[in-house]
């Protein structure tokens, strides 16, 4: 019951309502102009981008103001939780979205459904190890502006000159980018969050249920993760060969 009440919190409903109307002010308003064929995913995309820096600066904020002794087993605080309520309202929201205009996408909805999985437990119910979740956060959405903008550059490429010159630009350093986040800070702190509650440290704090799934989600996006990017990196070598071949003729 009284998980309950905590989802009902000021805080949550807040930060849901600011996204829902946001979100439909970008797709009535913004994007009113823009055919079916994009607009949705244009939207979304919007709304990633309203997420996605607030998030990480907020998330920073969180971490460098976390009292101390600060462990991946630590009690959250009030600020931590407000992180993860702004992001659990995002992905709510982004859910709600897939779920309207694209309910065959599995994969993207098991995701969304995965990280709200997390973020909701840790929030309302394990109330330990924001710590841990916000760190993940913050490489997660750090990416976040560049890659939106690329992705709404690569929806309009096709008919916008200007936004395939911007595709070209942003496609290797975003790439790059992309992969040293996920690829090498990412797999780095997973590491250490699977050895620090594999060596029983977080047990009087962190259920082992509430943990053992929680790695199993992380490890699992982590590898999508990098799926992603290296199928990205393969079509930006054959976009790049076939390009060249075509100047030698």
């Amino acid at each position: 019951m009284e998980t309950l009440l905590n989802l009902f919190s000021p805080t949550f409903p807040t930060f849901f309502l600011m996204f829902v109307f946001l979100y439909l002010f970008v797709f009535f308003v913004i994007l009113r102009n823009w055919g079916p064929k994009h607009r949705p995913d244009a939207s979304s995309c919007l709304l990633s981008l309203s997420h996605g820096t607030p998030a990480v600066i907020m998330a920073i904020h969180a971490l460098r103001n976390a009292p101390t002794p600060r462990s991946f087993a630590s009690p959250n605080v009030a600020f931590q939780n407000t992180v993860l309520e702004f992001s659990i309202a995002y992905f709510l929201m982004d859910l709600i979205h897939y779920l309207v205009f694209f309910p065959n996408d599995i994969l993207f909805i098991s995701h969304h459904l995965a990280t709200l999985y997390v973020f909701v437990t840790c929030r309302f119910v394990v109330r330990h190890g924001a710590l841990a979740i916000i760190v993940l956060l913050v490489l997660a959405e750090v990416t976040s502006a560049c890659q939106n903008v690329w992705s709404i550059a690569r929806l309009k490429k096709a008919d916008v000159p200007a936004a395939a010159k911007l595709y070209e630009f942003l496609s290797p350093p975003f790439y790059v980018f992309y992969s040293v986040v996920r690829g090498i800070l990412g797999t780095v702190v997973v590491y250490k969050m699977g050895a620090f509650y594999a060596s029983g440290a977080a047990d009087n704090a962190i259920p082992r249920w509430a943990w053992i799934s929680w790695m199993v989600v992380i490890v699992s996006a982590i590898l999508i993760s990098l799926l992603w990017i290296l199928n990205k990196w393969i079509y930006w070598y054959k976009e790049k060969s076939l390009q060249a071949q075509k100047k030698v003729r």
